[in-house]
């Protein structure tokens, strides 16, 4: 795969789709099988509020992979990510109803650099509160 996004096609300002990611807690179980991240501060309501929390939370390499799908859903290619990093900020709360929580991304291009990269700045936020900060990526384009 390649970039199919062209280097000469954007702008400092331009703005990627933003997208909406659902999480349930089944959905915390399915990534912590995956993962192998069974911290039961992600499926147990009790212990997550015994330890302080207001509730069970999304894992933070779970909140940090939906953020970076803008990217790489724009780019059309998951290897044209250069580099990729965050600040945690807040939790991602996931309630036990039907809905959950909803994690909301949006980029934009901060810069063009050299060698055809970009450096994308992401904003992720639930329920009204900026959940990564510093969220960066530099992608590589065609």
């Amino acid at each position: 795969m390649t970039a199919k996004i062209s280097y000469a096609n954007v702008e400092v300002g331009t703005e990627l789709p933003a997208q909406a990611f659902p999480v349930t807690r089944a959905t915390l179980v399915q990534y912590a099988g995956a993962s192998g991240d069974f911290n039961p501060i992600h499926w147990n309501e009790r212990f997550a509020k015994e330890v302080g929390l207001p509730d069970v939370i999304a894992h933070g390499m779970f909140t940090m992979a939906e953020a970076i799908r803008v990217v790489t859903d724009w780019v059309g290619d998951p290897g044209a990510v250069v580099e990729y990093g965050v600040r945690f900020t807040r939790p991602v709360v996931v309630p036990d109803d039907d809905k959950g929580a909803v994690i909301e991304v949006s980029g934009k291009i901060a810069a063009k650099l050299d060698d055809d990269t970009v450096r994308v700045d992401l904003t992720a936020t639930s329920a009204g509160q900026k959940v990564l900060g510093a969220s960066r990526a530099v992608v590589r384009l065609a």
